[in-house]
């Protein structure tokens, strides 16, 4: 057999090979834009240079508490600058970022911060009757409390052990950090709200947090310097990817506490937001807010949208307010969005019902993403690509958890037969395009039928009386 001549003996090399992983954006930003603003909140201004230096003091004042590879921080807070800043100074230290459902109660904080054995929780006062429960449940096992000072924070207990600025005051500005020494290695870890039991905690690495902060950049087109409104709770998906895809493109993140039309119109006036994310419920509150405090704006905003398929109202309520929409589909395993129902030009050309139908649908892989489709959960094969026949959601690529933590059984299951299960049942269109019908768990069974809860919601969010509908199935006797 002839040997390959491309095959060119050569170790790993740092010239060649260095791990991929989102902390390198931020160096990038800080050493090309160090001017530019990184975060807006209420009168604070914080540039690029500045914020890569505080990223720099957590992680050196984390590293000199004993904090490194494999620890994890869990932080509880809402969309604040210091939220932003441990997307980066965490996992400098090789450690993993642990972000927390601020909606959970006690007792579901107190689990995932010991099944993730975390070592430090950074939190607000918002929150301090949650999170004052939770460590009287961990009693002697409780993590070091850091408590991040916020003159806009609701009136709240003191339960930190130091404060947020006097723990960066212990950290090196100019800390030498380090890629991580494996781009697989873990750089966060989420919990999925499981409906029975206790929830999963999914691992997502550096690589994939990468790729996906990246693949956000290509599937919407961002350009340099875009003004980003945090309408998306960073806890969530650790906010899609968004922190390390603002890093990338040396954007503005605008943050904000509560979700709020009276906030968040007055911050797209004065900012002049370019780009936002949120479930339907965030769009349907902008969309139903008084006219009036549209007021004064005259340039259209991006927006992602995810979640449950957006109702048909939702779409053609959003054009109507200036919010151009983008559908997005993912779950926590998938780091957020890792499909898009990507737009094609002639749809441009339909009337407003025909749009908001096509972009209803979930759509295809993100750019970065190897693969979404549609199987037969049993088979694994593919169903027909005609509209009708009902399968699951499958992904696979690099866009992908490593896995469940503490969890084989579940990781095995989630990936049996080489592609990611979603639960999600759904049917594939002719043009390779996703729709989802269900969750498995939510199908409706009545007189032998399935019934789909979203199309029930979609049907009831069409009624003008209608803000908002949300559909679960239940057992009942028959």
């Amino acid at each position: 057999m002839r040997a390959n001549p491309y095959n060119i003996d050569l170790d790993q090399n740092p010239a060649n090979h260095v791990p991929l992983s989102p902390l390198s954006f931020i160096e990038r930003a800080a050493l090309v834009y160090p001017e530019r603003n990184a975060i807006v909140y209420g009168a604070r201004r914080q540039t690029w240079a500045q914020t890569y230096e505080r990223c720099r003091r957590l992680a050196s004042a984390l590293q000199r508490r004993g904090i490194g590879e494999g620890d994890t921080v869990a932080v509880m807070l809402p969309n604040v600058p210091a939220m932003f800043e441990s997307h980066f100074g965490v996992p400098m230290t090789g450690a993993v970022l642990n972000t927390l459902n601020t909606r959970l109660d006690a007792q579901a904080i107190a689990f995932m911060l010991e099944h993730g054995e975390a070592k430090v929780l950074l939190t607000d006062r918002e929150f301090s009757p949650v999170v004052e429960g939770a460590l009287k449940l961990l009693g002697d096992r409780r993590p070091l409390v850091i408590e991040v000072e916020d003159d806009e924070a609701p009136e709240g207990k003191a339960l930190g052990d130091l404060g947020y600025e006097q723990f960066l005051n212990e950290g090196d500005p100019q800390y030498a950090w380090t890629l991580p020494s494996d781009e697989w290695n873990a750089i966060a870890l989420n919990y999925t709200s499981g409906t029975t039991g206790n929830p999963k905690g999914v691992v997502t690495h550096h690589r994939g947090a990468y790729l996906n902060a990246a693949s956000n950049v290509i599937t919407w087109e961002l350009p340099h310097h875009a003004t980003y409104l945090w309408t998306l709770p960073m806890f969530h998906c650790n906010g899609w990817c968004f922190p390390w895809t603002m890093a990338l493109i040396a954007g503005t993140s605008v943050c904000l506490r509560r979700v709020d039309p009276a906030l968040i119109y007055p911050l797209i006036r004065e900012h002049h937001i370019t780009h936002m994310c949120g479930a339907p419920i965030v769009y349907s509150m902008l969309i139903n807010a008084p006219v009036a405090l549209r007021e004064g704006i005259t340039h259209t905003v991006q927006g992602l949208i995810a979640g449950a398929a957006p109702p048909a109202a939702v779409i053609e309520g959003c054009e109507a307010a200036g919010i151009n929409l983008t559908h997005v589909y993912g779950l926590t395993e998938v780091y957020g969005p890792a499909a898009v129902c990507a737009k094609q030009p002639e749809w441009a050309s339909l009337d407003l019902q025909e749009r908001a139908r096509l972009n209803g649908r979930q759509g295809v892989s993100y750019p970065l993403q190897q693969a979404v489709t549609v199987l037969d959960p049993e088979t694994l094969q593919p169903v027909p690509a005609d509209g009708e026949t009902l399968g699951e959601i499958f992904f696979r690529g690099n866009i992908v958890m490593k896995g469940y933590l503490k969890n084989p059984q579940a990781t095995r299951e989630a990936f049996e037969g080489g592609w990611f299960h979603t639960g999600d049942l759904a049917v594939l269109y002719p043009d390779g395009y996703v729709k989802i019908r269900d969750r498995s768990k939510d199908v409706i069974i009545s007189g032998g039928e399935n019934i789909s809860s979203i199309e029930v919601e979609d049907a009831l969010c069409r009624h003008p009386a209608v803000m908002l509908a949300a559909v679960v199935a239940m057992p009942d006797p028959k």
